[in-house]
Order: structure tokens, then C-alpha cells, then sequence
């Protein structure tokens, strides 16, 4: 076999010789094996779309099988463009490389362009900042977004600038830390007092026949699971909250919000699966209550992510601090502070 090990871009042209291994396999796979940093879903689209010829003549069949002494060439089209625009919006940023960017992401910001969210998002804040060091994922120059974050929830996350790195860290959150490095902590307030100071919610997600915008327990929903630790109570006469560590072994859409509602302790200030607390705040002391009403989304934080690094191979670990609103929560919180065996 003839290659180029040293690909780094979707546009690199990419020459084969079919040797006795590869005789018989399909071209698809077999340039997947070369090509590793293209998916073979891309690898596939590149050759129904005339990119790839064997011998000089162009094959446009995925499945063709090889023989031996077959030259195959592979010339992908440079990226294009994204279609989101970039915009010049500031970023807190806690890594970079040439490879992946590693953020804080704000309250209030979406991740990806939507109906209703065309702009300001955090993909249009990354194809500013990036520019031409975005080497083309899909081939389209626009970074990898691999995990996604609520509009409403703050926290750290990670995007990729290349294909490969996109395929490393795609795997790694399939995954789910289960066999691998993959770490993703969220602090979250609670409503009351829970009956252990750790636990494991195994609860099947999907959503709700009676509401598209909410997610529920469902027989037939999607595995989910979530463990939970306490790491401090508060509270006086008539209310408790809790502040717990939750720590995911799947990726549901509003896990944490729909599992810690489903065993009675919903977010703090959640107006989705909380809407029945609301009245709890009238029992608050207004130094509590204050900071709760100011939030305005639920009190829900990606405070920990570490993966392995998708080239070095290095283990990374990121923390982003509470923002501005529940810091102001947590430190009206101090004062009710209540002593727990953990």
C-alpha cells in the first residue's frame, strides 16, 4: 500500500496502490483506512460526487472492490465556507491549539445557529476567532461541535478545528468516559434536602408526547443516567436547598434537569421542570430570594471537562468558576449553611 501519512486537510490528494490486503475490499472502506482524517460517511459522499478515480478513470461507486495494482486517487475539494457568518464576539477562552479550543461559555448564549437563534451563537463567535487555522470538517471550514450546552446553562465545552480532531473527540463523548478519559462535572442547586449524599438516577429520556420543548421518563426512552454527590446543604425553618456534583454517563437533552426533577429535587429557578417551586420562594428569607428571582434560567453550571487530547494523546482537564449570578446565589446561600455527613 502507497500513502501519504502525513495528511492533515480534507483538500490533500491522497494516491493508493491496491495491494494483495486490500484486493477485494470495498473503495469506501479502504480509503477510510488511509484517509484517517475523513470519516468514511465523507469519504463515501467524496466519491458519489466524482472525486476519486482508479487507473485515470473516475468511479463514482462506493462499493467497487479493488484489485491488486489498481492506482486509486483521492483529491478532495478545498473546505467551503460555513454558512453562518462570522461574528466579532468575545470569547473566554481557557485553551487553544491547532487542533481544538476549549471555552467558557456564557449564560445566554446559544451553541449552534437555529430557527429563532440565526446569530450571536457560539459557532458564529468561533469562525471569527478562528478564521483560517478551521481546517474543514464535513468539507466545510467551520469548527466540530462534538457536546452542546442549554442556551441557559454556563460552563466549559470544547470544539474541534479539524476532521481529525473531531473524530477523536466525537468517540470519546460516544463514549461517555465509560472505557476512556471523558470527564464532564455540573454543579447544580436543588430544591430540598435528598435522602443520600450520593446517587445514581437510571431513568430513560425521550420526549414529551404532550410538550416538543420538554424531555421525560419514558419506558421507551433513550438509556440515561446520571450520578449525583451533595456537596453542601442549606436551608432554615420551612426550605433546603442543595448543591450537588452531577456527573454524566450518557448525554441526553436536559438530563441533569429531568433526572434530579424526576427524584423530587428539580433546579433551582428551573421554569421547565420546576414550574411547581415557584412558590417556594415566597418562604425564602429576601436575601435568598433576591438572587433566585434575579437568575432568571435554571441554576445549572458545566464546571469540569476533561478528555483526552485527539494528537498527543494527553489527558486535559478544564474548570470554569461559578458565574457572576450563582456566585451571588451560593454566597446568600452561606449564610444558611447546614452541616451534613457525607
Amino acid at each position: 500500500m502507497t500513502e501519504d501519512s502525513s495528511l492533515e486537510f480534507e483538500g490533500d490528494e491522497v494516491e493508493v496502490v491496491v495491494d494483495a490486503d486490500m484486493a477485494g475490499g470495498r473503495l469506501d472502506a479502504v480509503l477510510a483506512r488511509v484517509h484517517s482524517v475523513l470519516s468514511r460517511s465523507r469519504i463515501k459522499d467524496l466519491i458519489l460526487e466524482g472525486a476519486v478515480s482508479i487507473n485515470g478513470r473516475t468511479v463514482s461507486e462506493p462499493n467497487y472492490r479493488l484489485s491488486v495494482g489498481e492506482t486509486i486517487v483521492l483529491l478532495a475539494p478545498p473546505p467551503e465556507d460555513a454558512e453562518p457568518h462570522p461574528e466579532d464576539i468575545p470569547l473566554d477562552i481557557l485553551f487553544e491549539d491547532d487542533q481544538l479550543i476549549v471555552v467558557n461559555k456564557p449564560v445566554g448564549m446559544v451553541v449552534h445557529p437555529a430557527p429563532g437563534s440565526p446569530d450571536g451563537t457560539l459557532v458564529n463567535a468561533l469562525l471569527f476567532h478562528c478564521g483560517d487555522s478551521l481546517q474543514g470538517i464535513g468539507g466545510v471550514k467551520r469548527p466540530g461541535i462534538v457536546h452542546r450546552l442549554d442556551r441557559d446553562t454556563s460552563g466549559v465545552m470544547v470544539a474541534a478545528k479539524t476532521e481529525t480532531a473531531h473524530k477523536h473527540l466525537s468517540a470519546q463523548f460516544a463514549d461517555h468516559g465509560r472505557t476512556g478519559p471523558l470527564h464532564r462535572a455540573y454543579i447544580a442547586f436543588v430544591w430540598g434536602t435528598t435522602e443520600t449524599a450520593k446517587g445514581t438516577v437510571v431513568a430513560p429520556l425521550g420526549r414529551d408526547q404532550n410538550n416538543r420543548l420538554k424531555q421525560t421518563v419514558r419506558k421507551d426512552g433513550r438509556e440515561a443516567i446520571t450520578h449525583y454527590a451533595v456537596e453542601a446543604r442549606f436551608g432554615d425553618e420551612g426550605w433546603d436547598i442543595t448543591r450537588v456534583q452531577c456527573q454524566l454517563e450518557t448525554g441526553r437533552t436536559h438530563q441533569i434537569r429531568v433526572h434530579m426533577a424526576h427524584i423530587g429535587h428539580p433546579l433551582v429557578a428551573d421554569t421547565v421542570y420546576a414550574s411547581g417551586y415557584a412558590t417556594k420562594i415566597n418562604r425564602l428569607p429576601p436575601e435568598v430570594a433576591g438572587p433566585i428571582q434575579a437568575l432568571g434560567r435554571q441554576a445549572l453550571h458545566a464546571a469540569e471537562l476533561g478528555f483526552e487530547h485527539p494528537v498527543t494523546g494527553e489527558e486535559m482537564f478544564f474548570e470554569a468558576p461559578l458565574p457572576e449570578d450563582l456566585q451571588a446565589l451560593e454566597e446568600a446561600l452561606g449564610d444558611f449553611n447546614k452541616a451534613f455527613a457525607r
